[in-house]
This record gives C-alpha cells, structure tokens and sequence, in this order.
C-alpha cells in the first residue's frame, strides 16, 4: 500500500450535544464515549496504517486543544493547519492536501471527520485498504455506510459499476430522503449512507479541485504561500483564504469526477449526532439505561443520563435524557433531541454565555472555573500544568488576590519574583505587571479573588507570551 497520510477534519460544534458540547470545546475534543476523547479514538483508531504524521485542519480557538490531545497521544511531529474561518469541507482538504503534496504528491490521504464513533474497527481497516488501492490507481474514493434502516437524516450514495470487492463506481450523490424514498432505497439495495469520509492521493485531489473548482485551488494555493509558521501550527493567510468559496467536497469534487468510487462499509458507525446516538452506542443495563457519572435511578426505563458535576437522581420516567454540567441542566424526550439545537439558538438569542462556553474555560497553560461571581468581585479555580506559564500581564480595573491550594507557585509581582507554596498568597494589585509559572512536575491550583469595577476577560495586556498572544 502506497504511503498514507491521515487527515481528520476538526470542524462543527456538535450543537445538538448541548450542555456539554459548546463552541469553546465541541464533542470532538470530548470523551463522549471511554476514557479519550473523539478526536483520539480516531487517531488511534487508524494508528497501524498510517506511515507518516497525521494532518489536523482545526480552527484558531482550538488549537492548544489539538496540540495537547495529540500530546496525550505521543504522537510526534504533526502538522496543524489553523483555518482563518470555516469554509467547508473542500477548503480545508485543499490546505491538507497542498501540505501533504509539498514532500510527496503521491502520498494516500484518508481525510477522516474528528467526531464518528466507530464500533468495528477492524471493518474500517479492511475497508481502509481497499480504498487505498482503488486511490493508488487514480480513484478518488469515498466511503459508503452499509444502511442499518431507512435513516432519513443521512445523505446517501448511489452504487454503479462493481470495480472490485466492496469497491463499485460512484454514481451519484442524493440528499437526505423522506422515509418513503429512503425506504425504496434500502429495498434496491444500490444505496449507502454517505459517511463524510475520503481517500485519494493529494496530487490527484489538488488536480481534480483545479478542474472543478479553478478559483478555490487558487486562493488555498496562494494561502499556503503565504502561511506562517507559529510553534507547531500552520497558519494560511487570513485574508487571502477569506476570498476562498466555500463549498463541501461532495459538490466541489465528488459530483462532477468522473473518477469517483465507493467503498461499501459496515462497522457500527455514528456521527454521535445527538444524544440519542449515545444511548444507542453505550451499554445499556437490564432496563435499557445508559448512565455516566453520578447517577442514581429508580424505575427508569430506556434513558440516557449523564452527570458531570453533582448526583442526579430520576424516578419514574422512560425515553429520556437528562444531561448536567456545572452551569446547565437538559431534560429531553429521547425521540425529539435534535431539537436541542432549538435551545442552543434561543441561548444566543439571548445572549447568554452558556451557549458558547462552560464554567470550565481551557488555555495552552491549563484551565481556569469561575466559582462565584458578585457585584464587583469573582472567585476563580485556576489550573497551570506542569512547566506552563501564563503572559506578563496587567489590568487596569481590577486587583487580584492569589492563594496557592496545592503545588508551588513561581509568581511575578511588580518587581518582586515570589515562590509560593501551599497556603501561602500574593496581593497583585490594579496596573500592576504579573505573572504565573508552574516549575513543578505536578499541576498547580490556586485560588484568584478578584475584586474591581469591571472583571471581563478581555480587560488585560499581555506584554510578554510564550503563545504568540502579547499585545506589545
């Protein structure tokens, strides 16, 4: 098999996973099912095929995110695109493959969504490799599910020609069907789900882009020209990828080639697109029950709950789901959660925060929870890993006050450099510069008061950081 190069898409927020998939940390970054989370399972999921570092195409706000998960992972040496913003799948496979083409144009590229829960893996694997010599032949290959029923909320591929085992042409591509039409679907056996997943060498993708797509090639070409390398992460050109199209690679390149195929799989597969697939995915106990975390139940039938902060109880219920987290409660009707994107809209209607973030906020450092907010004062649980330090900064509307709880503390203040221990504390007051490192082996909490005027994230000046961040 020719050289393979993974390529996993890190787009979408996974809105109908509301309370615990939010814009700050969507459901590929989650343990939704085990103990890694999505994106993980995917890299290891393919790990025995991939002969080179995997490609990452995430956005700016979660790359320390990627880059700690992938740390977590031992994987060395990957490459990171940053997208400037989302414009669909076929951009953001444009800026992989011309990274991938730089050292090797003939390089397998398996382009994987970040978030799909795959119950067989030995079944994609096998699927993997026939896929890999239909791409070494110039097929630019996409992977089509064996359907389980007639699901009305997949797309679907229609099967032509057989070209070999489980690999036939790909003849066209349908959008999601009513249920008589999915039903007549099934019966004809010529259908698959379409599964998001591709392969195809990166010359042969970046050729058929500039056939179908001349100025979507262009601009990702040129971005990549011009792209910025920053620690370990790619960063095209802002303004240059602006002007890209934005499209899908089903309608940008798969429609139109006349080299397309389809690989015939059938491995337990979910886009874990609603609360509802994790029931589905999850062990169930004697009453069809699903739990994680604290969860106690009491004739309760068929449901889904999952505690993350505090004991949950229910009694009496069936086909439900209730989800927590420290900032949010969500009850539903097993049958009727994708309308909790309904909720996630009225959230930002509204303006409130818990559309879009947890109490939990993540950094390149670690993690910081606000525990009680006042009139003119806040109280913060903050975390810095092993070896992390957070920017020389300074506010100008509020004071903080800084209690170590456990690990040392090296902290700058004004122009003292303090070591601080367990139970011992800083005053750090308005305008003055600081800042905090871990020199520990082991994670350091502390506890911040802060007390001012005005305590929004976005009053601070970052003079110096080792994330590229400094405002001066």
């Amino acid at each position: 098999m020719a050289t393979l190069t993974p390529v996993l898409l890190c787009g979408g927020v996974g809105s109908r996973l509301w309370p615990v998939s939010r814009q700050g940390r969507p459901k590929q970054y989650l343990n939704l099912i085990g103990e890694t989370s999505m994106l993980q399972q995917t890299l290891t999921r393919i790990e025995s095929l991939a002969q080179t570092s995997p490609i990452i195409v995430c956005n700016e706000e979660h790359r320390f995110l990627v880059a700690e998960q992938v740390r977590q992972l031992g994987l060395t040496s990957p490459t990171i695109i940053l997208e400037p913003e989302g414009k669909n799948t076929a951009p953001a496979i444009a800026l992989a493959a011309i990274a991938a083409s730089a050292s090797d144009p003939e390089v397998n590229l398996l382009v994987l969504p970040a978030d799909h829960y795959v119950g067989k893996p030995a079944a994609l694997i096998d699927a993997i490799e026939k896929a890999a010599s239909a791409s070494s032949q110039g097929k630019l290959v996409t992977f089509g599910l064996v359907p389980s029923s007639p699901e009305t909320g997949y797309g679907y591929i229609k099967r032509g020609e057989a070209l070999a085992t489980y690999v036939s042409v790909l003849e066209q591509f349908v959008e999601k069907p009513d249920q008589p039409t999915a039903e007549a679907y099934i019966a004809s056996g010529d259908y698959v789900w379409n599964s998001g997943m591709f392969m195809f060498t990166a010359g042969q993708f970046l050729a058929s882009l500039a056939q179908f797509q001349p100025e979507m090639a262009r601009v990702c070409e040129l971005a990549m020209e011009q792209a910025e390398r920053d620690m370990d992460f790619i960063r095209p050109d802002a303004e240059i990828f602006a002007t890209c199209p934005s499209d899908s690679i089903d309608y940008a390149v798969m429609e139109h080639t006349p080299q397309g195929a389809v690989v015939s799989l059938d491995c337990d597969w979910s886009d874990i697109g609603a609360w509802s697939a994790l029931w589905e995915a999850g062990d169930q106990d004697s009453a069809g029950n699903v739990t994680q975390g604290d969860v106690v139940l009491n004739k309760t039938q068929n449901s889904y709950v999952r505690s993350q902060s505090r004991l949950v109880t229910t009694t009496g219920v069936r086909d439900i789901v209730v989800v927590e987290t420290a900032d949010a409660v969500m009850v539903a009707d097993r049958h009727s959660v994708q309308d909790v994107k309904d909720i996630v809209n009225a959230l930002k209607a509204s303006d409130r925060s818990e559309a879009d973030v947890h109490h939990r906020v993540f950094r390149p450092w670690g993690s910081y929870e606000s525990l009680i907010v006042g009139e003119g004062f806040q109280v913060k649980r903050i975390v810095v890993n092993p070896g992390q330090q957070l920017s020389l900064q300074m506010h100008h509307h509020r004071a903080e006050h800084w209690v170590v709880v456990r690990g040392t503390a090296e902290v700058v203040n004004g122009d003292e450099t303090l070591l601080l221990k367990e139970d011992q504390s800083t005053y750090i007051p308005i305008g003055a510069k600081h800042r905090l490192t871990n020199p520990g082996k082991f994670p350091l909490e502390l506890i911040e008061v802060q007390s001012g005027s005005y305590l929004g994230e976005d009053d601070i000046v970052r003079f110096e950081d080792v994330y590229g961040r400094s405002d001066k």
